[in-house]
């Protein structure tokens, strides 16, 4: 997710340190470390860092922190590629606090992301490292796949976790799985409709076509990121 500006104008004001802010914090990217996210409108997110050292965001939201056992034992709705240096400015602002290490709940071997390079819509999946094969952007069966990014723990992941709960609407230029990111390009197109950049190909296929998943529950996220 790129930070240009149309991401400074829409994050503006929308999120606030939350917890004490600690000059000196560093990330701690060891597996089972647990954090508490400051999220928009109030709400207190967590995420824990997993054995390929991303970020798993857990499909639950409180007014003040809940206890590890309680974060631990809720549904994943996202694992995301966080940026080292991000995670220790958050934590110096009070934008994101360490709560301890704790056991993964859950976790597979290995996951599914999709290489999206720009001006193309052919994209390759990769696992565990290595890639698997090409398709297309609007293949069923790969919309529910993070885009391969790095994310700014200050910057990015607040509106991120709005947009993955799903309670409320999240701003337009959101993206994160692909059929997000498909999303952000068609909202694009219709804003600067006089940017060649922003122009669709006459084969796009739409997001609200029957077989794209549009705009899911926040359950069927769930159930799609259950493992880490």
């Amino acid at each position: 997710m790129p930070k240009d500006a149309i991401d400074v104008a829409c994050r503006a004001g929308q999120f606030t340190a939350m917890f004490e802010s600690d000059p000196v914090a560093r990330a701690d990217m060891k597996a089972g470390t647990l954090y508490a996210i400051a999220g928009e409108r109030g709400w207190i997110y967590y995420g824990q860092v997993t054995a390929d050292k991303a970020i798993a965001f857990f499909l639950r939201r409180d007014r003040a922190i809940a206890t590890a056992e309680d974060i631990t034992s809720s549904p994943v709705m996202a694992v995301v590629n966080v940026a080292y240096p991000s995670i220790g400015r958050a934590l110096r602002a009070g934008i994101w606090k360490k709560l301890g290490r704790y056991p993964l709940s859950k976790q597979s071997a290995s996951r599914m992301v999709v290489q999206w390079p720009v001006g193309t819509f052919r994209v390759t999946v990769w696992q565990g490292g290595t890639p698997s094969h090409e398709t297309s952007v609007d293949d069923p069966a790969i919309q529910m796949m993070e885009i391969m990014a790095v994310w700014d723990a200050e910057y990015h992941i607040p509106q991120r976790l709005t947009a993955d709960f799903c309670a409320e609407e999240a701003s337009w230029h959101v993206g994160g799985p692909i059929w997000r990111e498909r999303r952000v390009k068609e909202d694009r197109s219709r804003r600067f409709p006089d940017e060649p950049a922003h122009k669709l190909p006459g084969d796009w296929v739409p997001t609200n076509a029957p077989e794209s998943p549009g705009k899911l529950s926040v359950m069927s996220v769930a159930e799609d990121s259950a493992d880490f």
